[in-house]
């Protein structure tokens, strides 16, 4: 009797250990099978808040995953200081996220369009993926393979809007997601951190027509964002088995201190996200103001030559 007693009480610990790892907020990526199955629940105080974050407003008009609320990726940005694209001020964020419904007690599915490369929309979604985390909501997926994945399940599309009620967001941030200029510069003085670069290889080395001055922050590393995608569908993430040596090959590795930036940030916000919440590697920031910023303080210098493997 004594047996089964402790037998019973085991397989109960269990069960509940499973469920609580069902249910546990957490910040990753989610399958669409997966996603379908949450906005599917019931009771609707337990199903997720689905935000399509797709710049371009008539997209979602063609069509968008049911229950999603449209939020512009770039409503969260503007020019500061004459630097374009910088990130909203908190309060002005704040109200933003709660206009569209974000809040501290639920789950939150992100996702936008994904296609062969150029098309870069999974950076939307990994974007306002950042900036939900950097205001305290611990509770975050994107769906994987976004939009292209979602209908090559054959699930069902809307034309019908959706709009969330006011949100509730966490009574406390999480603003070391993110650096300033200040605290970059005081890193490089210190050579505490390994820095790397998720724009495309060109822009690293100042080969292209964008920037205001051309090349990178010296000492960085490149790694192109795009490296962790699959090649037919940029919105779904390579697992990390299959990740890893490239990482490691590029001296991108679980103990080390990584801080990384792109042009505007949202390059620099995907590569954030795969290196911490799927690889799992526990020190890893983003500098917000990225190269945009950088590239307007003429007297910092810039590099040119490709820094190899650290």
């Amino acid at each position: 009797m004594g047996k089964n007693l402790a037998l019973a009480m085991s397989v109960g610990f269990l069960v509940i250990g499973i469920l609580g790892q069902v249910g546990r907020a957490e910040i990753g990526v989610i399958s669409v099978e997966q996603a379908y199955e949450m906005i599917q629940r019931a009771d609707s105080s337990q199903r997720p808040i689905v935000l399509d974050t797709r710049g371009g407003y008539k997209d979602y008009f063609r069509g968008h995953i049911p229950q999603s609320h449209h939020i512009n990726f770039d409503t969260l940005r503007g020019t500061d200081r004459g630097v374009p694209v910088q990130y909203l001020p908190a309060d002005l964020t704040k109200e933003l996220l709660n206009r569209a419904g974000v809040h501290r007690d639920r789950t939150h599915l992100i996702y936008a369009t994904g296609a062969a490369l150029p098309n870069d929309e999974i950076l939307s979604a990994s974007m306002v993926a950042y900036v939900l985390e950097k205001y305290g909501v611990q509770d975050i997926r994107i769906v994987d393979g976004g939009l292209p994945a979602w209908q090559h399940a054959k699930l069902p599309i809307t034309q019908e809007y959706f709009g969330n009620p006011p949100g509730l967001l966490p009574e406390v941030d999480s603003l070391d997601v993110g650096i300033s200029i200040e605290e970059l510069l005081e890193i490089q003085k210190n050579s505490k951190a390994v820095l790397v670069d998720a724009r495309p290889k060109n822009e690293y080395l100042g080969q292209d027509d964008i920037w205001l001055r051309k090349g990178h922050i010296p000492g960085a590393i490149s790694f192109h964002w795009a490296r962790l995608m699959e090649l037919e569908n940029t919105h779904k993430f390579l697992d990390f088995k299959s990740a890893e040596s490239q990482l490691t090959a590029a001296g991108l590795t679980a103990d080390k201190e990584i801080i990384v930036y792109c042009g505007t940030s949202r390059e620099g916000s995907l590569l954030r996200f795969y290196l911490k919440h799927i690889a799992k590697y526990p020190k890893v920031r983003l500098y917000e103001g990225s190269w945009k910023e950088y590239a307007s303080l003429k007297h910092l210098p810039v590099e040119t030559t490709e820094l190899k493997k650290l």
